[in-house]
C-alpha cells in the first residue's frame, strides 16, 4: 500500500513539474519624474499567461540598489490580474529616490550623470493548483539623470540637431 502512495505522489509531483506556468521579463530601469524631494524611476514587468483564465496577482515586491547600495525597496500590493490566453500584461513598478541618497552617490555619477543600478523585482501571483508562486526578476544597468536643460527647452545637442 505505501508503494501504490509514493507512486502516486511521484505521478502528482512530475505532473505538476511539467505544467506551464506564466514567464516574465523585466524592462530596463529609466525616468519618469521629478519633484522638490526625489526623482521617480520606473520598470514594467511584462507577463505571459498560458492558461485561458485570468490570473490574480498577490504583490510585485522591489529593491533598487545603485552603487551596491539599496536606495529604494517596496511592496505593491494587490496590482490587478494577468490577462488570459498569451496576451501580454504590463505592469509598472515606480520606485521614488530622494535627492540626498542621489548625493552620496556623486562619486559613480561622474561627467555624464549616469547611476549604475540593480533592481530585484519579486512578482507573486496565485496559481490554483500551485498556491502563491513568486516569479524572481532581476535587470541592471544604468539609467541618465535629467539635467535643468532636459526640463527648460531641451538639450543644446537637440537644438544644434534640429537647425
Amino acid at each position: 500500500m505505501a508503494g501504490l502512495m509514493d507512486k502516486a505522489k511521484g505521478f502528482v509531483a512530475d505532473k505538476i513539474a511539467h505544467m506551464p506556468k506564466p514567464e516574465a521579463s523585466l524592462d530596463k530601469v529609466s525616468f519618469k519624474n521629478m519633484t522638490r524631494d526625489s526623482i521617480t524611476v520606473h520598470s514594467n514587468v511584462n507577463v505571459t499567461n498560458p492558461y485561458s483564465h485570468r490570473i490574480p496577482i498577490c504583490d510585485i515586491t522591489f529593491s533598487l540598489k545603485c552603487g551596491g547600495k539599496e536606495v529604494a525597496s517596496g511592496t505593491i500590493p494587490d496590482p490587478g490580474w494577468i490577462e488570459d490566453s498569451g496576451e501580454v500584461t504590463k505592469l509598472e513598478v515606480p520606485a521614488k529616490v530622494p535627492y540626498n541618497v542621489l548625493v552620496t552617490l556623486m562619486k559613480d555619477l561622474g561627467r555624464d550623470w549616469d547611476i549604475d543600478y540593480e533592481l530585484h523585482v519579486g512578482l507573486t501571483i496565485d496559481l490554483p493548483v500551485f498556491g502563491n508562486f513568486t516569479i524572481p526578476l532581476e535587470t541592471t544597468g544604468e539609467f541618465k539623470l535629467p539635467t535643468l536643460g532636459d526640463f527648460f527647452g531641451g538639450s543644446k545637442t537637440e537644438e544644434a540637431a534640429t537647425t
